[in-house]
């Protein structure tokens, strides 16, 4: 029985399952599903096509009479089977064919079905230009994970069957069409042309893909295995600069997973409107046209990077070893996601890999925290997608370095590369990983798996430290706060093998680190070390591989050492945190020093963001150096902070960066968001507030750049002006359809902002549009109609968002309405609600009365 969504009994975090989430499994299998061939003829311009799809199907049981398929909306014309029609029923979600002979064992049957498709609700995507976008391009897509490849062909639509599979499709001149495997023939046909695709090696239906457009090729290789870019043509640079290590990726997976890249070729196809980052089709990866690079964006931006290798690693894990049943999805998206940190490792430095790993783990511990804790692996969920989350990638990662970490690099690889080995072409579930690790090395690793696997939830330490120097003895005290005092609190602890180092620092040398290793297993242990000399600091958890959170409770001068000197990067931002907390001078002159002069750009980065925290005048004189910083990611993170200190000297700061402008794109939407939010602060000012409008509204003018990403961050700016009718008047003409899609998506977003200090019938206008943007059926434009409703502060809000939710055709919208239902809820404040419930209440007696007082006249009468 699921808990209601407001039941807050989960030590405080809200649960996974939401109302209707029940169990889900894979079906029984008739049989086996040998190959499945699909011979499409598409009508782009009606968004439509018809063909055929065929699927070759050995039976394992005698005596089945009937086949259930998946499949959504299709037009069925005819079933056959081995050319014999058949009888079938067909609800619009499930083909029932009723076999004229029932099933042999051993005897294949080829079930051929007939079907066309009209303006399909998802699975496959029509995109074309229009008269508000005349520019779009025209293409068609496929995507079909987790359960969507039923709403474009009829099929077993599970992970657990693998087949070879087969694409001909017929595209209008000069159009190409891109599939899973090898091109075996292409043919002119008129104005048309047919492709035929064929993919040789086994693989679930969700990985099936077409994409149809007139793209530029870009031809790449990886020991003569063709590797391909198809680009919007005029974009080829951007191919290149966003693309082009992916030969040199091929060549670091195979090696590390121990297994040359399995398929006969590897394209990435980059297409519009693409509704995730990417998806790891067999051979033939798409990703969204988004992340397509021009020089500026390349400055600060590594996620195009680590979505290449991402969907890359998928090969492997996710396509040539298939997850079994959406509940073990983390196997292969925790490992695509660990993969971003190895290349980030291979390419870059030890010390940046630590700081992508410490940006993994917060995302986790923020949807943990803020969003609902789960165990990683469950199969009690309303629709798969809703698995697809943080506790899947960014804590999935996390899990295998701790893995890597248990087992030390040697046997970590030798145990991935049996796991890769032993499942090639089949599919797994979670024991198959342990059984793999213990194979390999003889080790056993359940107790990491049931602590952070199969349950919910990581440890909060918290470290004190002191050091009596008669005994010479250093106590550490180590908390789990994540615990609650007393025996029900038991459950939520963690018993771990954890490293503690003691570090002494000489002038002109390395420090030296003296470690000790504890085991952590109550809510509160106290440990001591005799040692020679004090330390000059602590570095608990050393190399930081376990996923935590840590405060630490040190004395500043332990905290100032370790800022400076802790070899660390993770530690040394522990420590940032812990000073800040501290406050003072002294903290301040540390984290401006750190901001100076860490050798890392993201401890530099952290420093600006702890600085912000201290409310001195000196912390911004600090701050403000940090502008001068080469490091791009170093110069955002400084303009972030500024916005926390609202002063006429951080306003002039910003604006001066802003006329000046900045190499970075993203410095400067962070500085067109940052001046809005000084400048609206101070509103007593009311020519300054016109002064900045009107600069933001030049920004949004003459800048278009990359992505719309500085537009973007203007809109953002005007959006702190949450009284004024003449920002929200210019956000409400950027909602306009026509509006370039990511400026009109940041503009829908920021409406919610804005709306918090609006006047009445200004909050109606916003409410009214947003009524009209929830009717579009494009997923990122509902996505962010329901970001904007949860940040407002009217029950109204709820009723738009409920609508949404009913009227979605997409799991992860329906969700997101839901948790943001909640999110006004809490905004409105308990006295609002109180008052509607008592409002409720009052309205429900009267009506009860009336019907009571009608009973008893019908009681009356009847006598």
């Amino acid at each position: 029985m699921s808990k209601s969504y407001f039941d807050t009994d989960n030590n405080g975090h809200k649960p996974f399952e939401l109302p209707g989430a029940r169990p889900h499994y894979n079906p029984d299998r008739p049989g086996q599903v040998e190959h499945i061939f699909l011979d499409l003829s598409l009508d782009i311009p009606k968004q439509s096509y018809q063909g055929s799809c065929s699927i070759r199907l050995l039976p394992i049981r005698n005596g089945i009479d009937r086949l259930t398929l998946d499949a959504v909306n299709l037009n069925i014309e005819s079933v056959q089977v081995d050319d014999v029609p058949q009888t079938f029923d067909y609800d619009g979600e499930q083909l029932s064919i009723q076999l004229s002979e029932a099933t042999q064992i051993g005897k294949r049957l080829l079930i051929a079905i007939a079907y066309s498709v009209t303006k399909p609700q998802r699975g496959i995507y029509f995109i074309q230009p229009d008269k508000h976008y005349p520019k779009k391009p025209t293409q068609v897509w496929t995507q079909g994970e987790d359960e969507d490849s039923r709403f474009w062909f009829p099929c077993f639509d599970y992970p657990g069957q693998l087949s070879t599979s087969e694409i001909r499709v017929r595209v209008p001149n000069p159009l190409v069409a891109i599939s899973n495997g090898e091109l075996i023939d292409t043919r002119e046909d008129g104005n048309d042309k047919i492709y035929h695709w064929l993919q040789q090696q086994v693989h679930p239906t969700y990985l099936m893909t077409l994409a149809v457009g007139d793209f530029a090729e870009i031809q790449d290789e990886w020991k003569g295995k063709p590797v391909t870019y198809y680009v919007e043509k005029g974009r080829e640079e951007d191919a290149k600069r966003s693309m082009g290590k992916t030969p040199r990726m091929i060549e670091f997976l195979s090696q590390k997973y121990g297994y040359p890249y399995p398929f006969p070729k590897y394209a990435q196809v980059c297409v519009d409107d693409f509704i995730f980052g990417g998806m790891e089709n067999t051979s033939t990866t798409l990703l969204t046209d988004r992340c397509l690079l021009d020089e500026r964006a390349a400055l600060d931006n590594r996620n195009t990077e680590s979505l290449v290798v991402h969907e890359l690693a998928h090969q492997w894990f996710g396509d040539l070893v298939v997850i079994k049943h959406w509940s073990h999805a983390w196997i292969k998206e925790g490992m695509a996601s660990y993969s971003e940190v190895m290349w980030t490792e291979q390419e870059y430095s030890l010390e940046e890999t630590a700081y992508y790993r410490l940006l993994e783990a917060r995302r986790y511990i923020s949807e943990d925290s803020s969003r609902y804790r789960r165990p990683m692996v469950t199969h009690i969920y309303r629709e798969a997608i809703e698995l697809y989350d943080r506790h899947i990638y960014e804590k999935g990662s996390c899990v295998y370095h701790m893995i890597r970490s248990q087992l030390g690099d040697e046997l970590f690889w030798q145990a991935i590369q049996t796991f890769v080995q032993d499942n090639a072409h089949k599919t797994v579930e979670t024991i198959d990983l342990l059984r793999a690790i213990e194979k390999a090395t003889g080790r056993n690793l359940l107790f990491l798996f049931d602590q952070y696997v199969y349950r919910g939830g990581h440890p909060d330490f918290k470290v004190a430290y002191s050091w009596d120097g008669d005994a010479k003895l250093a106590k550490i005290t180590v908390t789990q706060t994540q615990a609650a005092e007393g025996k029900n609190g038991n459950k939520d602890l963690f018993d771990l093998k954890i490293p503690i180092g003691f570090g002494y620092t000489q002038p002109e040398e390395s420090p030296k680190l003296k470690t000790f290793t504890v085991r952590v297993h109550e809510r509160e242990q106290s440990f001591y070390f005799p040692l020679e000399n004090k330390p000059q600091f602590i570095s608990f958890d050393v190399e930081n591989n376990y996923l935590k959170t840590v405060a630490l409770e040190y004395p500043t001068a332990e905290l100032k050492a370790q800022l400076e000197s802790d070899p660390d990067p993770i530690s040394r931002i522990y420590a940032a945190e812990a000073l800040a907390k501290k406050g003072g001078l002294e903290a301040t002159k540390a984290l401006s020093a750190t901001l100076k002069n860490d050798p890392l750009w993201g401890v530099r980065v952290e420093a600006a963001k702890q600085l912000a925290k201290i409310n001195l005048d000196q912390a911004f004189d600090g701050l403000v150096l940090g502008l001068k910083d080469k490091n791009a990611y170093v110069r955002r993170s400084v303009v972030e902070a500024l916005a926390q200190i609202k002063t006429a000297e951080s306003y002039k700061v910003v604006r001066g960066l802003l006329q000046k402008g900045d190499p970075s794109y993203y410095v400067e939407a962070t500085a067109s968001r940052v001046i809005g939010a000084i400048a609206s602060a101070n509103l007593e000012e009311k020519p300054k507030e016109d002064k900045v409008l009107k600069q933001l509204k030049g920004i949004l003018e003459e800048k278009a750049g990359w992505n719309e990403v500085v537009r973007s961050g203007a809109i953002a700016g005007l959006a702190e002006f949450k009284t004024s009718e003449a920002a929200l008047n210019l956000l409400l003409e950027y909602t306009k359809i026509g509006v370039p899609q990511p400026l009109r998506l940041a503009t829908i977003r920021a409406l919610g902002k804005i709306s918090v200090g609006q006047s009445p019938v200004n909050l109606e206008r916003i409410l009214e549009k947003l009524t009209e943007l929830a009717k579009e059926t494009f997923f990122l434009t509902q996505v962010a109609v329901a970001a904007a409703l949860g940040q407002m502060e009217t029950p109204k809000a709820v009723g738009i968002l409920r609508s949404l939710a009913e009227q979605t055709a997409d799991g992860r919208v329906r969700r997101y309405a839901e948790e943001e239902i909640s999110k006004v809820q809490k905004n409105i404040g308990s006295e609002k609600t109180l008052r509607q419930l008592r409002e409720d209440f009052d309205q429900l007696k009267q009506q009860n009365q009336e019907l009571r007082s009608r009973l008893e006249n019908l009681e009356a009468k009847s006598k």
